[in-house]
């Protein structure tokens, strides 16, 4: 009790926190973060922080409140220090050190506007002058994206979008919200330099995928208009890897040194900006870290770790090797009473520790977006930008609404095909879609338009070729003619389809 005891005479606003924690300092020089020191079961005692076993030595120890952020400026200490001072707003005399507070509460008149009501001129109540952000009590960012306070919300229904500027903050639904967020940021770069960017089906898969990317490597305005001339497909870098709904960043220094990962950030906000494709599948404990989120608290599991190698080592399989990758990441060797703990920090190291670098990239894309303020004011928001595999569930009508058949007058590379052999193959697609699960109308619509999102358009047409095909940058499905029965059809597709692999999560 004599930690605790002095602890609360000295910062007396700590008794508001709800209980504390310590942490210091651990890792390498490259890599070093706060860790948590373990409270015994006799809470923390002068004996326990001196025993040689907790490894703190001469290192400085942070203290960090448990249930709740504390404010930290000198007027919560309680003790008002300093001379007195006028307050140009009500003229009541306040001491130095409580003044900054004063000042955010202060509803007093000012001086001017008491000289002009003397003149007989009243001033507006909405006239006053509000306290900036400088006068405000600053506190530690929420841990998490989901932690955040919620913001005061009315209904849709009860607003005219018209008179919309800022107010993307008070809207209940959260879709609604962002398309008022994203609808005021495009209208008020509408008159900038237009975004441009081409690219040549004729040239190499390599020469494409460069193209994209340096586009997006570009310092631009970037809810400016867009114009794109898409002429092929993109390229295969691997920015993600990992199991479904578990993605995370992939550990190549070559990606990270090349900056891609800003480069992503700023193709997943620009794609979100235009109502474009999603990446889906990220793990939450990166989401979470995304936006700001304390590491130790990211909710990690062990699917998240991508290197199934380590994976298994992390899973305590053999001691040895538990004990040779610890000391490679700086951490101790495993032991009776460390295994849970242990477990838990190389999950972390595995998971975010190794992809802590990519993510700042990935943030600082978004930024570049403009997209930031909304996602930080709306946490609701996240999941429509990184939506999980899971939740995306599609029903045969969703791709029936979307599809647009083929014509008679229409140019399709078999010309001479007439209107009943049309008419057999499109009804095969059409009982194709009405049967498949929504797992299959997802590879589905991969194949099709080369990531699992629907367009506002899916079209059809007829081609010469012996298995279906599609050409994604316009979301066409090409299929052959010659097929006389529905079972030979569906072989082929569903062949097409597994020899697909493309996707956003491919860039």
């Amino acid at each position: 009790m004599a930690v605790t005891n002095k602890l609360m005479e000295v910062f007396p606003k700590l008794q508001e926190g709800g209980g504390f924690e310590f942490l210091k300092i651990a890792g390498s020089t490259r890599s070093r973060n706060l860790s948590l020191l373990q409270c015994p079961n006799t809470g923390y005692t002068l004996a326990y922080l001196k025993d040689p076993s907790t490894t703190i030595g001469q290192a400085t120890i942070y203290i960090r409140p448990l249930q709740q952020d504390l404010p930290i400026d000198s007027e919560s200490s309680g003790h008002a220090s300093g001379p007195a001072i006028s307050c140009i707003t009500c003229q009541k005399e306040v001491p130095f050190s409580e003044m900054k507070l004063h000042r955010a509460n202060c509803d007093g008149t000012p001086m001017q506007e008491t000289h002009r009501e003397g003149e007989g001129d009243r001033c507006e109540e909405n006239d006053r002058e509000p306290p900036t952000d400088r006068d405000s009590v600053p506190v530690r960012p929420e841990t998490s994206v989901q932690s955040g306070v919620e913001p005061v919300v009315i209904e849709s229904g009860k607003i005219d979008l018209k008179e919309l500027d800022n107010d993307w903050k008070i809207i209940k639904e959260p879709t609604l919200a962002a398309q008022v967020f994203k609808d005021n940021l495009l209208s008020e770069h509408a008159t900038g330099k237009p975004l441009r960017l081409k690219m040549d089906v004729r040239e190499s898969e390599e020469d494409r995928e460069r193209a994209l990317l340096s586009f997006y490597k570009q310092q631009q305005e970037w809810a400016c208009p867009l114009h794109c001339t898409l002429d092929g497909g993109v390229g295969q870098t691997l920015l993600f890897e990992g199991e479904p709904d578990h993605l995370v960043p992939a550990a190549s220094e070559v990606l990270i040194e090349s900056n891609l990962f800003r480069v992503a950030g700023r193709m997943i906000g620009h794609s979100f900006l235009h109502d474009g494709p999603h990446v889906t599948g990220l793990s939450p404990a990166v989401i979470h870290v995304l936006f700001n989120g304390d590491p130790e608290m990211a909710t990690i599991v062990v699917e998240d770790c991508p290197d199934l190698h380590i994976r298994s080592i992390i899973q305590m399989e053999q001691k040895d090797t538990v004990s040779d990758l610890s000391l490679s990441w700086d951490l101790p060797a495993v032991t009776k009473t460390n295994q849970r703990w242990l477990h838990n920090k190389l999950l972390v190291h595995a998971v975010i520790g190794r992809t802590m670098r990519q993510i700042k990239q990935l943030r600082k894309g978004l930024k570049d977006v403009m997209l930031w303020p909304l996602l930080t004011s709306r946490p609701d928001v996240v999941p429509l930008l990184f939506p999980k595999m899971a939740g995306m569930q599609f029903v045969p009508q969703m791709f029936l609404d979307k599809i647009t058949w083929p014509v008679e007058d229409s140019d399709d590379e078999d010309e001479g095909l007439d209107i009943e052999c049309k008419c057999r193959i499109t009804g095969f697609l059409r009982v194709f879609i009405e049967t498949a699960s929504s797992d299959t109308l997802a590879q589905l619509l991969k194949f099709w338009v080369g990531w699992e999102m629907l367009p506002s358009e899916l079209k059809v047409e007829f081609s010469g070729g012996t298995f279906p095909s599609s050409s994604t940058c316009f979301e066409t499905l090409k299929l052959p003619a010659h097929y006389n029965t529905y079972k030979d059809f569906e072989e082929a597709l569903v062949a097409a389809i597994d020899s697909a692999h493309t996707g956003f999560g491919l860039v």
